[in-house]
């Protein structure tokens, strides 16, 4: 793990941390289905301008695959934590989806990605405390739909984890901007007819159409792109590790932003959080990368 891919990590956590804010408040207003489609539309949109720009090819011949990746890691996360943000606050989806590190870890095992070792899984443990004493959410009232919603955002996060090894044999293959354009497309023909039904019932304000321009444009379209060519370098239990870091700044903005309080254990989570990024990425700071070896006469 290079110093630039692990500060590229915790910018995308940043990004995607905001994330859950503008769910909370534009799904309410759209509708989920609507605002899956239009997040995916404003998507397509700007990664099929960037192929224009770069003129790179797009690479159909894979559709099967980028179908599949298309469902795992686009269509059904969006809709499932556009539907889980109606009912939950953005902490609890934010919590929840730290599961994703779990979920990319046995997932990457299970394909030969990647091996499991004492460090990934003691990096899980300090991540899943470090986010309990984080968040310190409030009381949830226990009924069916916090129930569903939460099961929600467990699913979402497997189809993340799921997803992520299988992106990583797709990034040896095909160059992360066609994949990212490619995979949005796919899951627009899966969201819009969802989308297109559930119009009528959609409202409309300036808050909510500006974290959907935000959620389309930058946390999906742009970031997207990004975390792929960053997967294309790392295991991809270390391209899964955002999810550790996601809750911290989703507590940050809404402190500096809603004016949120934070927690006693904020400072101890976040340290116990970064703990567990550097174990599961297997980022070091201090390592120096080892010497060329110099071929034999």
């Amino acid at each position: 793990m290079k110093t630039r891919h692990f500060a590229q990590l915790i910018g995308l956590s940043a990004l995607w941390g905001a994330s859950f804010l503008f769910l909370r408040i534009a799904s309410p207003v759209f509708g989920p289905q609507v605002l899956a489609g239009a997040r995916v539309l404003l998507a397509t949109l700007t990664l099929a301008v960037i192929m224009r720009l770069l003129r790179h090819r797009w690479p159909w011949g894979h559709w099967r695959e980028l179908t599949l990746l298309g469902a795992l890691s686009v269509a059904l996360p969006f809709l499932l934590f556009a539907w889980a943000a109606l009912r939950l606050p953005a902490g609890y989806s934010a919590l929840l989806n730290t599961t994703v590190v779990l979920f990319g870890t046995l997932s990457a095992a299970w394909f030969k990605e990647d091996t499991l070792s004492a460090r990934k899984l003691l990096g899980c443990a300090a991540g899943a405390a470090g986010v309990a004493l984080i968040v310190r959410l409030g009381p949830v009232q226990p009924d069916a739909q916090t129930l569903l919603a939460a099961l929600a955002c467990i699913a979402a996060a497997f189809c993340y984890g799921v997803s992520t090894p299988l992106m990583k044999r797709a990034t040896q293959r095909i160059q992360p901007l066609a994949i990212s354009a490619s995979i949005h497309v796919f899951a627009l023909g899966m969201v819009v007819p969802g989308a297109v039904w559930s119009l009528p019932q959609a409202g409309y304000t300036t808050p909510a159409l500006l974290s959907l321009l935000v959620l389309g444009i930058i946390t999906s379209g742009l970031a997207y792109w990004l975390h792929l060519r960053i997967v294309r370098h790392v295991s991809p239990v270390a391209a899964t590790s955002p999810a550790f870091l996601i809750p911290v700044f989703g507590v940050a903005w809404g402190h500096i932003f809603l004016g949120e309080a934070l927690s006693p254990g904020i400072f101890a989570g976040g340290a116990l959080v970064l703990l567990a990024t550097a174990l599961v990425t297997g980022f070091n700071p201090l390592r120096r990368n080892a010497p060329p070896v110099e071929p034999a006469p």
